[in-house]
């Protein structure tokens, strides 16, 4: 029992750590953080990076002295603070992007917003895998197409002194070479699973 949630929990770990390793958090403003006047001005900052769903913003400031709210596009253009979709006021403020889009940030302060403290953001869609380039495009009206009919070919059978004169062909991937490499997957997990057992009993 207790070796089953092991290997329960080991496998959530991996799941997390995939998903972790493909999303990334941006530092808005660099070292300066959230702030009036940053040493990069906050309409260049988000061109050099690419945004994506499940990536995080992380706004870094003074904590009752400014804030962070996500607003409309008019609201953005305006520097209205009064009808905020979200307010972010703890100082340490991390925002994830859960859909692709267009995103609005301005500072709760209306005078920083007036001034520069806004950051408008695109994030990427999710799009689909493109499908193999090999594969010609067919229309539904198009009659499939087939190869030409070729007249059968007339053979003789071999004698059996052919057969016993003529070595068995080779190919590329043989019957022995395929076990050998079954044969390499059985161990590996083989000794995967005695590793996991050792360091499980070592608990």
């Amino acid at each position: 029992m207790g070796f089953q949630r092991f290997i329960e929990s080991l496998i959530l770990i991996m799941v997390f750590l995939l998903e972790v390793s493909q999303c990334y958090q941006f530092y808005v403003g660099g070292k300066d953080g959230w702030v009036l006047n940053p040493s990069e001005n906050y309409t260049v900052w988000p061109h050099r990076h690419r945004f994506q769903v499940n990536d995080t913003l992380f706004f870094k400031y003074k904590k009752g002295a400014d804030s962070v709210l996500i607003v409309s596009k008019d609201d953005f253009e305006s520097c209205n603070t009064k009808n905020p979709k979200q307010s972010l006021t703890d100082g340490d403020s991390i925002f994830k992007f859960d859909n692709s889009g267009p995103f609005y940030f301005i500072s709760g302060e209306s005078d920083h917003c007036k001034n520069g403290q806004k950051l408008h953001i695109i994030v990427m869609a999710i799009r689909p895998k493109p499908s193999s380039p090999n594969a010609p495009p067919q229309s539904p009206s198009s009659p499939p197409v087939t190869s030409p009919s070729l007249p059968p070919v007339e053979s003789s059978a071999p004698s059996p002194a052919d057969l016993i004169s003529q070595p068995p062909p080779q190919s590329a991937n043989s019957g022995s070479e395929g076990f050998t490499g079954f044969v390499r997957v059985v161990l590996g997990a083989s000794f995967g699973v005695t590793v996991i057992l050792g360091s499980f009993a070592g608990i």
